[in-house]
């Protein structure tokens, strides 16, 4: 009988320690947002691997950092363009037009399908804004939230965010990742974005990087130097007019390295413009086990994806990232009720 106790005792305690594992930080419970997917399988066991202080690949807590970029990675670019290009056009040509150049109500006029995303277009994005204070300007990104986009029935621009992806991120700050929001979009847009969002309880202000438009204390907008005065009791940071510098390509790496100090372990992206980070992750010179992550916008039907699967998932494995196809691998992209537009362009 002692026998058939201590085995009934032992079989007991495995049935505990299983279901405490199948419950633990290393597992996504039951994604709702996901297929069964080569790449979902990939980062789950790649989390459980660097999380278990039993693995040789093990990573310290204060070394797991995740990096996401967000326009086309995190959240929707599609409507029919980025979000803060779609609020310089609201900006310039129906909310304020009293506020800007002739020149720049011009050029918001003219953005349609394919046009270039540079530095040029974000240098008269940040002219759009001279002389706004920073809370109003974060104010203003935040109400331009509400507004409803024609390119998805009974979406908002707030309503951006691709559920898979929010559950990605809930899952690694779960198992104690530091997510950080690397993007092309300006720091203020991204941050006001990030905090109305469904990942605003994963991502701090301070783990925001983005495009920098250039900031001075009013008053001293023409001064050459930051150094010739000081911040006193109740003035204001407003924006100038000046541009500072993009981050896109090699800038997301550079930014890293100055923000964060560290290599990232995890790395997700969406275009060419986001490999400079990815492959600062993957660095044979990381001290860790580094992946990376290519989200492809081959979805027509509940999105507006236009991208070969074939050929881009072949491209991306080339470089040593893992392809995530929109169109197979996400169950559910958006809140319920939203659905592509009959027309992506509006004029």
């Amino acid at each position: 009988m002692k026998f058939i106790r201590r085995i009934a005792v032992l079989l007991l305690t495995l049935a505990i320690m299983t279901t405490f594992f199948a419950c633990g930080k290393s597992e996504i419970k039951k994604p709702a947002y996901w297929n069964d997917c080569e790449a979902l399988t990939k980062l789950t066991t790649y989390v459980a691997t660097v999380t278990d202080e039993k693995s040789k690949d093990f990573i310290p807590v204060n070394d797991r950092i995740a990096v996401f970029d967000m326009d086309g990675t995190l959240a929707c670019e599609t409507y029919y363009t980025y979000y803060d290009t779609m609020m310089f056009i609201e900006y310039c040509t129906v909310d304020h037009p009293d506020k800007v150049s002739d020149e720049l109500k011009e050029i918001a006029a003219s953005i349609q399908p394919g046009y270039l995303a540079d530095e040029t277009l974000a240098r008269n994005f940040a002219k759009a804004y001279a002389g706004m204070t920073v809370g109003e300007f974060y104010d203003y990104v935040v109400s331009f939230g509400q507004k409803k986009t024609k390119s998805f029935n009974n979406m908002r621009y707030i309503d951006n965010f691709y559920l898979p992806m929010v559950e990605v991120v809930r899952f690694l700050y779960e198992n104690e990742f530091t997510v950080y929001v690397i993007s092309g979009t300006e720091r203020t847009t991204t941050r006001a974005i990030v905090a109305n969002s469904p990942i605003k309880d994963y991502v701090t202000p301070n783990h925001v990087i983005g495009t920098d438009f250039e900031v001075k204390v009013k008053g001293y907008e023409t001064e050459s130097s930051n150094m010739n005065f000081k911040y006193e009791k109740g003035d204001d940071l407003v924006l100038t007019g000046g541009f500072i510098q993009k981050n896109l390509n090699a800038n997301k790496s550079i930014y890293i390295e100055r923000e964060i100090g560290k290599r990232p372990v995890l790395a997700f992206g969406n275009s060419g413009s986001d490999t400079s980070m990815m492959n600062y992750a993957i660095d044979d010179r990381n001290p860790y086990l580094a992946q990376a992550y290519m989200v492809v916008a081959d979805d027509n039907v509940r999105e507006w994806g236009t991208q070969d699967w074939a050929t881009k998932s072949a491209d991306y494995e080339a470089k040593g990232f893992t392809p995530i196809s929109m169109k197979n691998d996400f169950a559910k992209i958006y809140k319920d009720g939203i659905t592509k537009a009959e027309s992506q362009y509006n004029p």
